[in-house]
């Protein structure tokens, strides 16, 4: 949705961040953090305003965010008809040239009459059709041009539809060509870090790191690298909505406020040589493998030096569930020997607690794709406070 100055010099869109359930909190103060206006944080998203630089921005910045939509507008149908209605009542030429390829590639609905999600699809395209051969005096669409995919959520028969500034998901910051088994996406890996109260001047270290990714996201997060700063968004090439001089000020902007030269104590471990291997190698390719040292060990051999560390870690829990309590009672063990550390985990296994052997601290439920599982914090004490000589 666009508001304009009479004058046209500033538009301001109402923008839609999707996110992992459970980390909408995590998100919106990221998004006051880049100082933008939040509106609405609703399950699984966050609304703010915004104008042509947010878009940029926001892309290139949210380290949490999955995408971020552009809202066209939001009605109430119950019922297919009202949805070709309201969804051919929405200004889509001011978004779409009519050379554009336009399409609905995503559809949910939750608790709303209409639940078909290809019919849904179908329906909103041919509404979208009709409404730009009125505005374009055409009856066909070559669709060759640039790409405008739509995003559409039913809730309660309310539904909000939004065109996707992004392309590929924000997870893909570019920088992971190699993975583990089941990695865990960059985006809730910067949400368990955000989480916590960790700081470049505290010790990180991550004892199933698998090909990596939260020890990177911490070290670009220390050496404030942008996570969107080695990758490209579909709105770079809709001139005609953002201007291109806007993503390079937004780029040249990530690209000075990165500070690869910056201190830091972070590690990873993983039992399986092969896996640090990768996890070398997309550090390298995310350029900061220079913060990082990954060494293969097992979790019973880690210790540290420092105090006022923390622990965060993806540990397994889809191996054979005979494996996991010692897995994890080993974990608690080494985690009870480390000096006034924290330890943070992200896990679906259900005994975790007691095999760790003790309560955690805070206990937040996210959402790993479809997964349910638990992002546990076993907090440490705080470090004492600085003396200014």
């Amino acid at each position: 949705m666009i508001e304009q100055r009479m004058d046209g010099s500033v538009k301001r869109f109402e923008l839609i961040a999707p996110c992992h359930f459970g980390v909408e909190a995590v998100l919106k103060r990221e998004i006051i953090d880049l100082g933008y206006d939040v509106t609405e944080v609703s399950d699984g998203r966050v609304t703010f305003f915004g104008d042509e630089e947010a878009v940029c921005r926001a892309n290139l910045f949210l380290r949490t965010a999955n995408r971020i939509l552009i809202k066209i507008g939001s009605f109430h149908a119950e019922s297919f008809e009202e949805l070709f209605q309201g969804t051919r009542d929405l200004p889509w030429e001011e978004y779409i040239p009519a050379d554009g390829k336009f399409w609905v590639t995503k559809a949910s609905s939750v608790k709303s009459k209409l639940y078909s999600l290809p019919d849904i699809q179908s329906v909103m395209k041919k509404a979208m059709v009709e409404r730009l051969k009125e505005r374009y005096h055409t009856e066909w669409f070559a669709e060759d041009g640039q790409s405008f995919p739509v995003r559409v959520f039913l809730l309660k028969d309310e539904v909000t539809v939004g065109l996707d500034s992004t392309g590929d998901p924000l997870h893909k910051r570019g920088y992971r060509k190699l993975t583990a088994k089941a990695p865990i996406a960059e985006t809730l890996a910067s949400a368990m870090i955000l989480l916590t109260p960790w700081n470049k001047d505290r010790p990180l270290a991550d004892p199933f790191c698998g090909s990596g990714t939260i020890p990177i996201e911490a070290a670009m997060m220390a050496a404030k690298v942008a996570p969107g700063r080695n990758r490209s968004f579909t709105a770079q090439a809709w001139g005609h909505v953002i201007g291109k001089r806007l993503w390079f000020d937004a780029r040249q902007e990530a690209d000075e406020m990165a500070d690869l030269s910056v201190e830091t104590d972070i590690q990873g471990y993983d039992i399986d040589e092969h896996m640090v291997d990768i996890a070398r190698q997309n550090a390298r390719m995310a350029g900061v493998d220079k913060l990082i040292r990954f060494r293969r060990g097992d979790v019973a051999q880690f210790s540290h030096p420092k105090q006022y560390g923390f622990l965060i870690t993806n540990p397994p829990y889809g191996e054979r569930l005979e494996r996991l309590p010692q897995l994890y009672r080993t974990l608690g063990e080494r985690f009870a020997m480390l000096d006034a550390w924290s330890l943070c985990l992200i896990t679906a296994y259900s005994q975790a607690e007691a095999d760790i052997g003790r309560k955690a601290d805070k206990n937040r439920k996210i959402y790993n794709g479809m997964m349910k599982t638990y992002y546990y914090q076993f907090l440490g004490p705080k470090p004492p406070r600085r003396t200014v000589p």
